[in-house]
């Protein structure tokens, strides 16, 4: 298997070199590339479900010993550190998209800047250090990313709530979820916004902050926590 300067390049930007280079090979090939060249060679897939795992252990095992919070809270943490809107985040610090190996349409549908292709890709090029080297260097290479996005721990928290509340209303296709800006008062350095949560023409809920962005967690919040969430 050879190794090219694409991928000594991306070595150099995770500060990580493989012993085996097959791992990291195999953890930039999408399924797209795999079907088209059939020629027997491996997709990232299996290593995004080892990566995964890997992934949660890291980061609880941060977070217990970080941060002494409620279990709940933790999960919450936990949760906003690993979805896909994080992990393409991180994927994107390393300009991961620029060296994954896409099968035509995937490249022409704009597959190297698709936030779920990315996330895997991130979780498979996880597995694919732990698989070369073990535990330690994997819980190195993702700490880097984890530490700086715990900086702003509010923001990560609370950009969770909308996403969880809009997986929940999906769940029933006929529910339309909205934001409404009613309120927005005060001089330039400190705003203050009022938003509601509209379900279908139903106000549910209500939250302020100091960006509109921050009212519309605070009004996802309140909706989760009236809905029993």
């Amino acid at each position: 298997m050879t190794h090219t300067g694409e991928e000594a390049e991306l070595e150099r930007r995770i500060g990580y070199q493989f012993q085996n280079k097959k791992y990291l090979d195999i953890a930039l090939t999408h399924s797209s590339y795999a079907n088209e060249v059939k020629k027997n060679i491996s997709n990232n897939e299996r290593q995004e479900f080892l990566g995964d795992a890997v992934l949660s252990i890291i980061v609880s095992d941060y977070l217990f010993h970080t941060f002494h919070l409620a279990e709940g809270e933790l999960t919450k943490l936990r949760a906003a550190l690993v979805c896909e809107r994080s992990l393409d985040e991180f994927a994107q610090e390393i300009h991961l998209g620029d060296y994954l190996k896409l099968g035509r349409g995937e490249e022409m549908m704009g597959g190297r800047t698709r936030p779920s292709i990315l996330a895997d890709a991130f979780e498979a090029l996880l597995a694919a250090i732990y698989l070369d080297a073990g535990m330690e260097p994997a819980r190195e290479f993702v700490l880097k990313f984890v530490t700086k996005a715990l900086e702003h721990r509010e923001d990560l928290i609370l950009s969770d709530y909308k996403t969880m509340l809009q997986e929940i209303v999906q769940k029933n296709p006929e529910e339309k979820l909205s934001y409404v800006l009613v309120e927005e008062s005060g001089p330039d350095h400190n705003k203050r916004f009022v938003v509601e949560v509209h379900l279908n023409s139903n106000v549910i809920s209500t939250g302020c902050g100091g960006s509109k962005k921050s009212a519309e967690q605070a009004a996802a919040r309140e909706a989760l926590r009236l809905m029993g969430q």
